[in-house]
């Protein structure tokens, strides 16, 4: 059975959900939006709060996991991706965070015209809808709720003072001209609900007759007619299906998944796909390299007073969050951070990332540690190393070999180092004096380099940002253009974290976002928004100025 579209949509996720609404907005455009996992039933994933209990929940999650990491003990790296409707969308921490004006100007400036902070701006603003208001740098009446936490407990405010005291300044909007400093976080939430883009941006048009969704479908391959991608082929309810796209096919995978489904249907670098049994369409070898991500290191400290959300009544939670739409059920327990600039870079751009959780968490929290305490990730927002997605065999069905090459390059070490360095200052000011107890990882103890790397080497972890696999780029090694074309195949583009050319300075999901909205306007043939409010030129300027 095959059947006929004009855009087909691989992966309803971050991208693919803003793509159906984007496209489906002409009447006259008929949409295939496919998506692997079910649609997003589960409770836990529209309670904000849930997002402790999903890592139980495979049917929502592809559950990858990194081959042995050389630089970490040889230890395979945990990477949850969302597989379910909404995507990644659907069960992250809700952090909403755009990254920093210059790391858009830096991919306008290597090649890609079209994505400066100038010509980004105005579509970060077109998807939201901001609890605070419309102003320059935010919008109002967009899909994405946007807002403030409705619960906070105690010790965020506790942890924000401690920065203050490290003498690191208030930040009350990390998406505003300035990105440094401290404060709390704003998530994509409306109605004390996770709005995820299934939610935000799916929900609200599933009865437009022009498009089809179907969960449930695993797209094995794209079918190709020479050089032009002409359809898909997918399995679902054990049958294979085809459809056709008589204009595009718009892989929205993710930073694994659409690497992966070039390679299986024989595009990517032609050795690898010849070992797996892929035969080869076009050798592009910059499929599935410039693997980037942010690696992760928390402190943890035991707390003496019983104010963390380690022991909570979860049944007392529930029936208030459901009841009401109140209480910690509204969290996203990472509910305070920042942003701090090192001195290590030659910018002096934020180029550390942290996220304070009032809870003890170990191994993505699945290890649940006895007794109360508090975690402090830190991140290295712009690391050196790059890795790499390979394909195991020609089986659709088998995850893909995930080389992330963590620690890779001397500088990401030292980064690391410093991430702990920080952390370790802000939990040692006077504000949590009366909530300290001692630290648990790395440990008092351990105060010397070569422990606190091997702390780094047991214990650094993901904290979800894979990028870069399909980069963008005007190079001969690019796999898409600035339009997002897969380079030497027409009628085919990516649309999703992959196509970064390099990390930004935060949370990848609002610019996941961004990336779709901007393409929906490219496919569409409509002209680009343009920033008339002068805020963009002003954080570029306070970027240029701060680098000056």
């Amino acid at each position: 059975m095959s059947e006929t579209y004009d855009y087909i949509i691989v992966g309803a996720g971050s991208a693919g959900c803003v793509m159906a609404h984007r496209l489906t907005e002409d009447p006259d455009c008929r949409v295939l939006l496919l998506e692997a996992g079910p649609r997003d039933w589960n409770p836990f994933i529209h309670m904000p709060a849930g997002l402790a209990q999903l890592v139980k929940f495979k049917s929502v999650n592809w559950g990858y996991e990194t081959e042995p990491e050389p630089n970490l003990n040889n230890r395979r790296l945990y990477w949850p991706r969302g597989k379910v409707l909404g995507g990644s969308s659907s069960i992250n921490a809700m952090c909403y965070i755009r990254g920093h004006a210059s790391d858009y100007d830096d991919w306008r400036d290597s090649g890609n015209p079209g994505w400066g902070f100038a010509d980004v701006l105005p579509y970060f603003r077109r998807s939201e809808d901001q609890q605070r208001g419309a102003s320059e740098f935010h919008g109002q009446g967009g899909p994405l709720g946007v807002a403030d936490l409705g619960h906070v407990n105690d010790l965020s405010p506790v942890f924000i003072q401690a920065a203050q005291q490290a003498e690191y300044f208030r930040n009350v909007d990390f998406n505003g001209p300035v990105q440094r400093g401290f404060g709390l976080y704003q998530v994509t939430q409306r109605d004390g609900r996770r709005c995820s883009t299934a939610r935000g941006y799916l929900k609200p048009i599933r009865s437009r007759p022009n498009l089809t969704v179907r969960t449930g479908a695993l797209t094995t391959k794209i079918q190709l007619h020479g050089h032009q991608a002409n359809g898909i082929v997918y399995r679902r309810y054990g049958r294979t299906c085809y459809a056709r796209a008589e204009r595009e096919v718009l892989l929205c995978g993710g930073a694994i998944n659409s690497p992966q489904l070039l390679m299986l249907s024989g595009i990517g670098p032609a050795a690898m796909l010849e070992q797996a049994g892929v035969k080869v369409a076009l050798d592009r070898p910059g499929v599935g390299r410039n693997l980037q991500d942010h690696l992760d290191v928390m402190t943890l400290t035991r707390c003496l007073l019983p104010v963390t959300y380690d022991h909570l009544n979860e049944l007392m939670v529930g029936l208030r969050y459901f009841l009401y739409r109140e209480g910690i059920g509204t969290s996203n327990i990472a509910e305070a951070g920042g942003f701090v600039a090192s001195g290590r870079s030659a910018r002096p751009r934020p180029d550390i990332q942290f996220h304070f959780v009032p809870a003890l968490l170990d191994d993505h929290g699945r290890n649940r540690l006895p007794g109360d305490g508090y975690s402090l990730h830190a991140c290295n927002l712009r690391p050196e190393s790059r890795g790499h997605i390979a394909l195991k065999n020609d089986d659709p069905r088998t995850a893909p070999a995930i080389h992330a090459n963590y620690l890779s390059e001397a500088e990401d070490v030292e980064m690391m180092l410093e991430c702990l360095r920080v952390s370790r200052e802000i939990l040692a000011q006077p504000a949590f004096r009366p909530f300290r107890a001692h630290e648990i990882h790395p440990g008092n103890d351990v105060t010397d380099r070569s422990g606190l790397l091997e702390f780094i080497r047991n214990k650094a972890e993901s904290i979800y940002h894979p990028v870069g696999t399909c980069r963008m780029g005007s190079d001969a090694d690019a796999v898409v253009d600035p339009q997002l074309r897969v380079n030497g195949i027409d009628g085919l583009r990516v649309i999703d974290a992959s196509i970064m050319p390099t990390l930004i300075g935060g949370n990848t999901n609002a610019p996941t976002i961004m990336i779709a909205e901007k393409a929906a306007d490219m496919i569409r043939g409509l002209p680009a928004l343009r920033d008339d409010t002068g805020a963009a030129e002003e954080a570029s300027a306070l970027a240029r100025a701060e680098a000056a």
